[in-house]
């Protein structure tokens, strides 16, 4: 049976931007546009209506820009979709920010039309982490040092912490059970763990926290 399409919505202020995201993912199969935003307070609207698996969000948009966005999106739906920031400046404050906020990764606008379709597909079925190395430098630059370990950090296992660092680095559940040498259901349970103890709703920002925290080192 063919799985449903990803249904996806585009928040940018500039209307030739959302034009071309528009042309590369509707020639794709399997992908649906549904929805356009120019700000972000009507990103949070269209969102809100459409119900969308993922959104491509700006982070500079008039009215509210894309981290309150994300905010708003994450904490005003029991299933929020997964928001890929799209933005022009790879270490920009405000794609740390939005990470931070809820966003699943970031994309450049520079990326190629195969970058941005294998991206969509990729939060939208799976929680690998989007481009490990760039959210690493994100976190180097803007993570303000931990005055302390995070409570957390204590209550994770041995091999919970194991978990976390393969994480990091991007690795599906498949990868970390052959790593790991377990089988898939028990790194399921782990993440999970990981997720829970960390206040994390997702992978991306159990991530972000580990290095929030001092846990994952940013050198």
């Amino acid at each position: 049976m063919t799985p449903p399409a990803i249904r996806v919505v585009l928040a940018d202020d500039e209307r030739m931007v959302r034009t071309a995201l528009r042309a590369i993912l509707s020639a794709e199969p399997g992908l649906e546009v549904v929805g356009e935003a120019a700000t972000g307070a009507e990103a949070v609207s269209v969102v809100q209506e459409r119900r969308p698996d993922v959104v491509l969000m700006d982070v500079r948009m008039p009215e509210i820009d894309g981290i309150r966005a994300t905010e708003q999106i994450v904490a005003g739906l029991p299933e929020p979709p997964r928001i890929v920031v799209v933005t022009t400046f790879e270490n920009d404050s405000y794609v740390y920010g939005a990470l931070r906020a809820g966003a699943a990764g970031f994309l450049l606008k520079r990326s190629d039309a195969d970058t941005l379709v294998q991206a969509v597909r990729l939060v939208a079925r799976t929680d690998t982490l989007l481009f490990p190395s760039a959210v690493r430098a994100l976190a180097h630059r803007h993570a303000a040092p931990a005055a302390a370990p995070a409570p957390w950090v204590g209550r994770l296992t041995g091999r919970e912490r194991d978990v976390l660092r393969h994480m990091a680095a991007g690795l599906t559940n498949a990868e970390i059970a052959r790593r790991l040498e377990v089988g898939p259901a028990t790194v399921k349970s782990h993440v999970a763990a990981v997720l829970a103890k960390t206040g994390a709703r997702d992978r991306t920002q159990a991530v972000i926290a580990a290095y929030a925290s001092g846990f994952l080192s940013t050198g």
